[in-house]
Parts: C-alpha cells; structure tokens; sequence
C-alpha cells in the first residue's frame, strides 16, 4: 500500500535517471574529492548507464572508460561464494559439509566450533569473530594462505559460535580454498573457467598482482592529513577470495544482468540459477538500519527489505578503492559503482537515490547528507590530530630514554615487531609480516607515544607502552577500524 502511495504522489520521478543523474554523479565526484568513477544501471534487461568518469590517476589527464580496471574488494565475496555454490550443484560439496573434510588440518581455537564449522558458516560470518577481527596480521601481510588459516585457528572468538554475525575476511579465504580440494583447481582459474570467461568478462582480474601490469587501470588513491593522494596497490592474493578481484564497469555490468536474469545470457543458461538463489537465502542477521529495516545476510550478499523490495547488494573497500553492487530483482534493477578512492560514500547514496527514483519514493540528497556528516568526522579527526602533533611539537619526555623501549616485541597471532631508535627521542617500528611498511613513533610524555604509519591505509595513533617496576614490558598496537578494529597486545620479549 505504501508503494502505490508514494508512487501516485511522485510521477515521473525516473526523469532523475534521464535528465538529472549525469550531474548528480559528476557533482558528487567533486564533492566527495574522487578522482574517477565507473557506473552501470541496467533496468529491465537494457542498459540505462554504462561509462566512466573523471580520470585514472590525480594529476593525470587519463580519463576512465567502462573498460577501466578498479579493484572491487569485498565485491569478489559474491563469486566466491557463487563458485562455491556451483561445485554444491556439482556434487563436489554439500554447504552443510563439515570444513575439516576438505581442510583435516584446519582447527578454530574453540574445539567444539571446530568440529561443527560448515562450508555455509564460513560464508556467512558467523564464526563468533568481530568484524575485521585478524585483519591487521592478514591484510596486505606477507603471509601465505596457509600461514593464515593456521593463525585462523589461534584466534580467540569475541563470542559463542553462531551467535553473533562478525565480518570475517579469513573465513571466506578458508572457503576458496576448499575450491582446489574438490575441484583440482585454483580459486582464480575456477572462477576464470566457471564465471568469467562464460559471460565475457575478459578484462577481469582473478588475483591483485596482476592490476598494476595491466594498462586500462586506475590507481588507488586515499585522503591523508587533508589531502587527497595516490598510494601504492595492495597485494591482497594471500585473502583472494575474500577480495582480490579487479574489473570494469563493462563487466560488472555481465555479472549483474546474468544475476538478474537467473544465470542466462540470451537464452543460454551460464550460472545455474540455483546457485544464484543459494547465495540470496538469509542466514544471519547483521543489524537494524536507522529506518528499522533489518539487513540481513546471505552468502557474499547483504540482504535488505526495502518499503516491500528485496535488496541485494554488498559493498568492498580495499587501499584506494571502494566499489558497491546493488540488485532489485522485482524491478529488474542493477546497479555497479566503482570508484578509485577509499574514502567516499558516494556508492552507497546513488544507489538509493536510483532506487527510489525506480520506485517512485521522495527525492532525498543521500550524498549531501552523507558528505556533511563524513565532513563533521574529517573535521573533528583532523583537530584531534592537531592537538597531539602540537603536543609532540613541545617535545615532552618520556618516562624512561628511548633505548629502554628499544628491543623486539611479540604477539602470538601477528608475530614479531622490532622497536629501533630513529631521529631525536623518536622511534620506529619494523613490522615482520608487513616488511614494506614502518610506523614513526613520536614521545607525547610517559610511556604514550604519537604513532605515524608509513602506508596511510593503516592510519595513526597512540600506542601506550606497559611499564612495569621501571621496565618496558610491552606495547598497545592499534591500526585504523578500515583495517581491524580491535588491538593487539604486543610482549616485549
């Protein structure tokens, strides 16, 4: 009853789609100080938007096309889970199959979670981690799968098994590797054989390392200390399935229009469509969103009613990129938006703002609203900093020299981290897993120090140091809530 109000109080509102979306996107691409975008909205099996904006790299009159590359992220969980899906209708796998029929080695730090865990578990982020828990140790590390998975085992759950939806990267990279056990194949060529090359999706990458060599690629780009900058790829191959694809708006386009269309292309069925629908089924509940409406979560998919509409839709964010795909399949809507810095949030609010135009509901300005609320944050981030590096600038002492919090510290999961003296009372660390990486370390008085990471994605702050009887026992690590949100406790060894 709702829809059919709101639609007869608003006609004719899709002539946002026709007349007003080309400004509204390149409007929003200054506001949100993007350097390039890539959009697709197919509706009713045709293409309404397909092309790029802006350019590939800042300071470079390289222009995005829809054959662009981006890195997609947390976008590549579909396929995965999706791959997975398939080989189940393969009779290779059951979802419900325990996961140490594939994976014998493969141990949770909970005994009993280990013997219960499930293909369809891992896929659904229900392990009893919080969101991002480990990610600091994985996340762009030189860490092998394998490595990872064993550290996998060493984490202690925030909460019970099942209990509690937690976004897990670990899980989904344990479930690409059940891939090879049954398939005799590689996650990226399975996917590559199975999905890519079927819907012609030639440009699409499998594995992170290969985007910088490719030509028609943009480049990741963050906002550090106000300022908009490129920063180096993230080689994130050791978590692949959980989100190391790199595409194109021309492709994404293929995927989500089989999506729509239960598998076919034309009327040749190419996904089986009861894989498409296995991966919509909710399994969890993730939360409540401000309008009450629950989002819930199937398998690499978010899944949202929506004033009486099924949503689909998933977002990824990786250093430099952010990208999200929505799909209404009562309206035959989809919806792909990619974009080449990690801190805007323009692919949420056009999303809504073309659904509600399909839908006929009120115009609202999401990413207005979004951009004033994200500029608050930046503000009062950036003043925070301020006041420690002005703190710094009086150059406190700390409570004991330097050399005494010098030395080589350890966390069972992440491993190693090695504290060196480096300018003045300052100091530094050397990360063993994340070797390309350091964190400047700068006195703020006692055993508090300002802490600067060399690669931006990972942030900034306040490592406390434990002391105890006049020795340096250990230190607080904290990283940025992009990367993971809890800490680590380092020992001094």
């Amino acid at each position: 009853m709702l829809f059919a109000t709101t639609q007869a109080q608003n006609p004719g509102r899709n002539k946002f789609i026709t007349d007003s979306l080309q400004t509204y996107i390149t409007r929003a691409l200054t506001n949100w100080r993007i350097p390039g975008a890539s959009v697709f909205i197919v509706k009713d099996n045709r293409i309404v938007l397909m092309r790029g904006y802006g350019i590939k790299e800042m300071g470079l009159n390289n222009k995005v096309d829809e054959n662009t590359l981006f890195m997609i992220g947390s976008n590549t969980k579909a396929f995965t889970a999706t791959a997975v899906a398939m080989a189940f209708l393969d009779k290779k796998l059951s979802l419900d199959d325990k996961v140490t029929r594939f994976l014998p080695d493969f141990k949770l730090e909970n005994k009993a979670a280990t013997e219960l865990l499930t293909v369809r578990d891992l896929l659904c982020h229900r392990l009893g981690f919080q969101t991002f828990q480990g990610d600091f140790a994985f996340y762009n590390s030189n860490l092998t799968r394998s490595e990872i998975m064993t550290r996998l085992g060493q984490m202690k759950a925030v909460y019970p098994f099942r209990t509690k939806w937690g976004y897990t990267n670990s899980a989904f990279l344990t479930a690409g590797e059940i891939i090879p056990k049954v398939a005799d194949q590689n996650w990226d060529i399975y996917l590559k054989e199975k999905i890519f090359a079927p819907l012609g999706m030639g440009n699409t990458l499998g594995l992170s390392v290969a985007m910088p060599k490719s030509i028609n690629r943009t480049v990741p780009h963050t906002i550090a200390d106000g300022r908009l900058i490129a920063i180096p790829y993230a080689n994130i191959d050791n978590m692949a399935p959980a989100g190391s694809i790199s595409s194109t708006a021309s492709d994404m386009g293929k995927w989500v229009m089989a999506l729509l269309n239960n598998g076919k292309v034309g009327a040749k069925q190419v996904l089986p469509n009861a894989a498409i629908q296995a991966t919509r089924q909710p399994q969890d509940i993730v939360g409540e969103n401000e309008n009450g409406e629950f989002l819930l979560y199937g398998l690499g998919w978010i899944v949202q009613n929506y004033h009486g509409h099924k949503v689909i839709w998933h977002t990824g964010g990786v250093s430099g990129f952010v990208s999200s795909v929505t799909l209404v399949p009562d309206q035959n809507l989809g919806i792909v938006i990619l974009t080449n810095t990690d801190q805007n949030n323009l692919i949420e609010t056009l999303n809504w703002n073309v659904i509600d135009a399909y839908l006929n509901l009120p115009y609202r300005d999401y990413s207005g609203i979004s951009l004033n609320e994200f500029k608050t944050y930046k503000a009062a981030e950036l003043a925070a900093d301020k006041k420690l590096r002005d703190s710094v600038l009086l150059n406190p002492r700390p409570a004991l020299s330097t050399n005494n919090y010098e030395g080589k510290y350890n966390n069972p999961l992440y491993g190693n981290l090695t504290v060196e003296k480096g300018e003045n009372n300052d100091l530094n660390i050397r990360f063993e897993h994340h070797p390309k990486m350091f964190a400047r370390l700068q006195p703020l008085g006692g055993n508090r120090f300002y802490v600067t990471f060399s690669d931006p994605v990972f942030g900034k702050a306040i490592f406390p140091f434990n002391v105890q009887n006049g020795k340096v026992t250990g230190v607080r690590v904290k990283v940025a809530d992009f990367v993971e949100e809890g800490a680590y406790e380092f020992k001094k060894i």
